[in-house]
């Protein structure tokens, strides 16, 4: 009997269960706090969700455009579970920061207005809107370019170490969206001076479909002159997973465009980039809010 009772905490001090299950991950903590009262009492402590939350998450909360007091929720634990649910914008807005609910890991997303885009200052090309289901103030929406580039960059310390990591654009269509259904855009993601992951992809939901068209010549059988309809049929191309959008959680669409592997220690510039140059089209109706940067599964 006294195995069984260690084995479920209840002789062990509340300080050396929390020490352990500091060393665990947030979703093993959460498993464990079932376990027995004396598990689930040490994993409400501020001592094991501080291991939890990043090493430099007050630096980072530090920055939010309302102030490190507008995240006074009360314990640790209640912090980080907002920081997974509620993205903070932080430097001036131009990024918004959470956390990977089951890891705590890094995510990022760069705003539009961070981005590198051609043309954006144009006022007949772009222009600058707001919309309510946005966490930016602002968004970009293309009016009317040819030539399509954007490309943003985020630094390797800002993110978390030993983590595979994924770049996605988050955008929207329009109803008049033009110019991306037939022709793929291309993405280039790494770290600088680093090789660098290539995607081919299209930003048009159904981008790559062909339409093939079947007329048949009348046929004149005796005396009797048969005519059968036009048929319109249309196919869609075997395209490789992932090269279309997908519907998110916050009603925006994303598309990746590359992922990238954070070593411990490493600090270099993080380069991402997409472009559709090569059609020559026409471009209406996207409607940018930023890029996407979290940890892989």
């Amino acid at each position: 009997m006294a195995v069984e009772r260690i084995a479920c905490g209840d002789e062990l001090p509340e300080g050396c269960i929390a020490t352990a299950l500091s060393l665990t991950s947030p979703k093993d903590a959460c498993r464990l706090a079932l376990v027995a009262s004396t598990f689930r009492s040490a994993a409400e402590s501020d001592a094991v969700w501080d291991r939890f939350l990043p090493p430099d998450y007050y630096d980072i909360i530090s920055r939010s455009i309302d102030g490190p007091d507008s995240l006074n929720v009360g314990s640790k634990k209640n912090l980080y579970l907002y920081l997974c649910d509620n993205p903070i914008l932080i430097d001036g807005g131009t990024k918004s920061f959470s956390l990977e609910k089951w890891s705590g890991k890094k995510c990022y997303m760069l705003a539009a207005r961070s981005l590198q885009i051609i043309w954006v200052d144009t006022p007949k090309h772009w222009r600058w809107i707001s919309l309510p289901e946005s966490r930016f103030s602002e968004v970009a929406e293309l009016l009317d370019v040819c030539w399509f580039d954007i490309s943003g960059k985020i630094n390797t310390s800002m993110l978390s170490p030993d983590t595979r990591y994924g770049a996605y654009l988050v955008f929207r269509t329009k109803s008049r969206t033009c110019g991306f259904e037939n022709q793929p855009a291309e993405s280039s993601v790494g770290i600088a001076g680093h090789e660098r992951y290539t995607h081919t992809f299209y930003l048009n939901p159904q981008g790559g479909r062909r339409q093939y068209r079947y007329q048949v010549v009348p046929r004149r059988l005796g005396i009797f002159t048969h005519h059968m309809a036009r048929i319109l049929r249309e196919e869609t191309e075997d395209a490789p997973k992932g090269c279309h959008p997908k519907q998110r959680s916050d009603g925006w669409m994303e598309i990746e465009l590359g992922e990238f592997f954070i070593k411990r220690g490493q600090e270099a510039e993080v380069e991402i980039s997409l472009t559709e140059v090569k059609g020559g089209d026409r471009k209406a109706g996207l409607i940018i809010e930023g890029i996407d940067i979290r940890p892989k599964e």
